[in-house]
């Protein structure tokens, strides 16, 4: 081992401590890092098998009623590689120990063989048999979640009449890797789940024999999905065809995608944080130890080491730090990494395998943009330690200039003591370090306020959401529209203190070269159980002509209020008409649209129709309100407003919870890393000065004041920086996790600051703890008889 690298293991055990404290930091940025890009990679190298192995379609559309002759015409289109037909339908269905009703997804498969497209993974039992009209297959999730298994039965209303299901066989669908349910945020597998029924018993159900609502295409490479979506919509236009989509649109694929667009924006912004402040202590700890190494460099270069060896030789101790943070970093990172992408797979999304290999390039990745950040952060010291000529280094360094400040004035000093200007006058000496290292706290304080405020947006958006703009206990979705009139019969149910009216259209808003396929609300001029709702607190009236519209979808289009839209309605006649903008209101999720229900249904040249009834309702009543909504022929699902919550929350919990205590952990890796080192870089400069004030007659408190206070008075400048720095951070998160699907708010509560400054302080005294220690041992005559 060469005499420079021998050095460079003295110092680093020297100083194994602060290198610690740094590497942690390191640890912490790498570790976030590597668990998002291996998060990111596992899911879609996951979703890239899946799909292709279970042969997952490009295009989707649904049709009001087709014949089968169509599918060779479909078949001709160009760049169609292969077309599945169908029928997908609404149930409502009773499962035996649960009280609620349960909406079921109707899916048909073929009997003798497995589908061409949107193949099932086949979990347990089998698939349908020909010649069986009753048996079904269950998606996973939702037979775990009512311990179903196959042999089990089950009773489903198809098209008003009551069934009972043979289960045969356990499944999942790459069509389904996200399975929600209609008006749910997230996936609730007790109320809503998948069946996949024989082809033949589905047709027969629902009076479709020759005939599909539901068709997928596989396009050959290099196909055009818009090209296939244009010509395949003209076909399907005459039957009844609701517009095509390509897959990236298909509602499970979109959340899938979009998660993972969440997450490649965590590894941009929160790793850099943590690498930031890890280059900052390395270069804090290699300036003061080039500053007390002076005469050893001027010894090296006088022995023949030329500048550039000199540089490498504090070059290689920024690597080796580092390296130490890295591999820490990349032990936790993978580890972390996999728990996340195990967490996704068994909360979120349904895969039946999960490939999490990260490859080596995830690894060099981190490695090197770690060891980028640590080396232009001391690049300064490193440079000044190359540079420095052998005559200057060989003899002390100049004292610094002492000189009578403010502080020493008369009314200064009576308010005082010595202690405290002593901790002034080193504050007003090393202002830019002082402040660098104020700004090193107030950073954990920021990223922990930052995670705590996630937590803060959610709590508000749900109550936003769910509560201020939804008065309703529960709503019932029908079969298709029906007269307005069944409203009464709704209301003379069982406990049932009040029912509004809606219906939903899917549609096409285009303004220019805009589009945007979205749906439109139809509401009752009054209404109040489910109103427009503006998320900054007030009911929005519904106009009695135009559009009441949210201001993301406005801004995706590109309008204003008073401007003009046009929409096409993919149901019905598809009338196509220019409507004007009158209203324009802030949401939190999606991207609504609303207009007067009567008006609505004079657009589609239709009686007043309804396809809902919300319904308020006495909870003593309940069970006998449910009970009848199971046996009613004309319903398509029930959703309760209360069980979405819970549904949300739980699911939300399993994930922020997670989240937030990660960056706990981290943030007080990042707090301890700079306040361990900023008071371990102080004793080391200052043993000699505190050494002579014990022998002076100081005590160890008062000692101990002097060097802490410096951290407590700058952890004290730092709260109010962290507090500013985490809403400004907070911020750009929200800025930057907009989608089309929700919008964060920006809300943190008082008690955010107090948590996120708490742990921050905790870890503050803990790092005191461990430099308190240090003073306690300080040998006084060692110290003393070091040359200055």
């Amino acid at each position: 081992m060469r005499a420079l690298d021998r050095k460079l293991v003295r110092d680093v055990w020297r100083l194994r401590g602060q290198v610690l404290a740094i590497a942690f930091v390191v640890a912490s940025g790498v570790a976030l890092l590597l668990m998002s890009l291996s998060s990111i990679e596992a899911l879609q190298e996951t979703a890239d098998a899946y799909y292709e192995r279970y042969r997952f379609a490009d295009v989707f559309a649904s049709v009001k009623r087709a014949p089968e002759t169509l599918t060779d015409r479909i078949a001709d289109l160009p760049g169609v590689q292969a077309v599945a037909t169908g029928v997908v339908k609404w149930a409502v269905l009773d499962i035996e120990g649960f009280a609620e009703p349960v909406i079921g997804e109707l899916v048909s498969i073929p009997e003798d063989d497995k589908p061409v497209l949107n193949r099932l993974a086949v979990r347990a039992g089998r698939l349908v048999a020909k010649g069986r009209p009753d048996e079904a297959v269950l998606s996973e999730r939702f037979a775990e979640a009512h311990g179903l298994e196959p042999g089990d039965q089950i009773q489903a209303i198809l098209n008003g009449r009551k069934r009972t299901l043979d289960i045969v066989g356990i499944a999942l669908s790459p069509e389904y890797v996200y399975t929600i349910g209609p008006g749910a945020l997230v996936p609730d597998d007790t109320r809503y789940g998948i069946i996949w029924m024989g082809r033949e018993a589905l047709e027969a159900a629902f009076d479709l024999d020759g005939a599909f609502n539901s068709v997928s295409l596989s396009l050959l490479r290099g196909a055009s999905p818009e090209a296939t979506i244009q010509q395949l919509d003209r076909l399907l236009d005459r039957y009844g065809g609701i517009g095509a989509f390509a897959r990236a649109d298909q509602i499970s694929h979109w959340f899938l995608a979009n998660e993972i667009e969440q997450l490649k924006t965590t590894a941009r912004i929160l790793p850099a944080i943590f690498l930031g402040v890890a280059a900052f202590l390395t270069n804090m700890v290699l300036a003061r130890l080039i500053a007390t190494e002076r005469s050893e460099i001027g010894l090296m270069k006088a022995f023949g080491y030329s500048h550039l060896e000199i540089g490498w030789h504090y070059a290689k101790m920024v690597i080796l730090i580092t390296s130490v943070g890295i591999v820490i970093g990349w032990l936790l990172g993978a580890w972390l990494g996999r728990f996340n992408t195990q967490i996704y797979a068994e909360v979120l999304f349904h895969f039946p395998f999960l490939l999490y290999r990260p490859g080596p390039q995830v690894f060099v990745i981190t490695g090197l943009v770690s060891l980028a950040a640590a080396l232009l952060g001391s690049l300064a010291s490193v440079l000044r330690a190359a540079r420095l000529p052998p005559a200057e280094a060989m003899s002390p360094p100049a004292p610094p200039l002492y000189r009578k400040s403010r502080l020493g004035g008369a009314g200064a000093a009576r308010w005082l003591d010595q202690p405290t200007r002593i901790v002034l006058r080193q504050i007003a000496r090393w202002p830019v370090r002082s402040f660098f290292t104020a700004a090193g706290i107030a950073t954990a304080i920021a990223v922990l306020i930052t995670a705590f405020h996630w937590l803060d947006s959610i709590n508000h958006m749900v109550d936003v959401y769910f509560f201020q703009g939804q008065r309703q206990h529960l709503t019932v979705g029908l079969v298709e529209a029906q007269s307005s009139e069944v409203e009464r019969d709704f209301g003379k149910m069982p406990g049932v203190l009040a029912t509004e009216p809606g219906r939903t259209v899917t549609t096409i808003f285009r303004n220019g070269r805009r589009t945007h396929r979205g749906a439109i609300t139809g509401l009752p001029p009054d209404a109040y159980l489910s109103p427009i709702f503006d998320a900054e607190g007030r009911d929005v009236r519904v106009p009695p002509r135009g559009l009441a519209m949210s201001t993301q979808l406005a801004k995706k289009l590109g309008i204003r209020r008073g401007d003009t839209v046009q929409i096409k309605i993919l149901q019905g006649r598809r009338p196509t008409r220019e409507v004007p903008v009158v209203h324009l209101f802030e949401t939190y999720i999606g991207m609504p649209a609303h207009m007067n229900l009567d008006a609505l249904n004079r657009m589609l040249r239709e009686p007043p129709s309804v396809e809902y009834i919300h319904l308020l309702r006495d909870p003593s009543a309940e069970a006998a309100l449910f009970a009848e909504l199971k046996d009613l022929p004309d319903v398509a699902a029930v959703i309760l407003r209360s069980a979405a919550v819970d549904t949300f929350y739980d699911t939300m919990g399993k994930t922020l919870t997670i989240f937030v205590s990660f960056f706990i952990a981290f943030a007080g890796a990042l707090a301890v890393g700079v306040v361990y080192n900023s008071a371990r870089i102080a004793l080391s400069e200052r043993g000699r000065e505190l050494a002579t004030l014990r022998v002076l007659g100081f005590s160890r408190t008062d000692i101990s004041y002097i060097l802490l206070g410096e951290v407590a008075l700058l952890t004290s400048v730092a709260l109010p920086l962290g507090c500013l720095g985490g809403w400004s951070l907070a911020w750009f998160i929200v800025a930057s996790f907009e989608t089309e699907l929700y919008r964060l708010p920006m809300v943190i509560e008082p008690s955010t600051y107090g948590w996120a400054t708490s742990i921050v302080l905790a870890a503050t005294v803990v790092s005191a703890a461990l430099v308190r220690r240090r003073i306690d041992r300080l040998d006084l005559i060692a110290v003393l008889k070091t040359r200055e």
